[in-house]
């Protein structure tokens, strides 16, 4: 195989394993006291993500906690430039503010790099 054609098929590759890595974006519904809760079981090789629409000036206190180690983020889309506000490799837990500076979609993500399911749960609190 030559390399050109050696590195088409592992592009190829890499794009249906990350079709299939993909999960479901889940939406932030706020209960009437300003709190969402999420629990999620991440697959091996798999993404769990939340999102919703913040407005700027809105701090949003967050926590999670997970069963094992897995690279997070928060972020959001400008263009085709993604901002990450936090970006954390390894995490098995974390908690901080988020303070909005740009309405936007902002989203929580997980990236399950083992080989083993990872129970995770999020709370988030504006």
């Amino acid at each position: 195989m030559t390399p050109h054609r050696f590195l088409l098929a592992a592009i190829a590759v890499m794009a249906m394993a990350g079709a299939s890595a993909r999960a479901d974006v889940i939406d932030i519904a706020w209960s009437a006291e300003g709190g969402f809760e999420h629990r999620a079981e991440v697959a091996p090789g798999g993404l769990a993500e939340v999102c919703g629409k913040l407005a700027h000036g809105t701090a949003v206190r967050w926590a999670f906690e997970s069963a094992g180690p897995m690279d997070f983020n928060i972020h959001y889309h400008e263009g085709k430039k993604v901002v990450f506000p936090v970006r954390r490799a390894g995490a098995t837990k974390g908690a901080a503010t988020l303070k909005v500076k740009l309405d936007q979609d902002y989203c929580w993500m997980w990236s399950n790099k083992s080989t083993q399911p990872l129970a995770l749960q999020l709370t988030l609190a504006r």
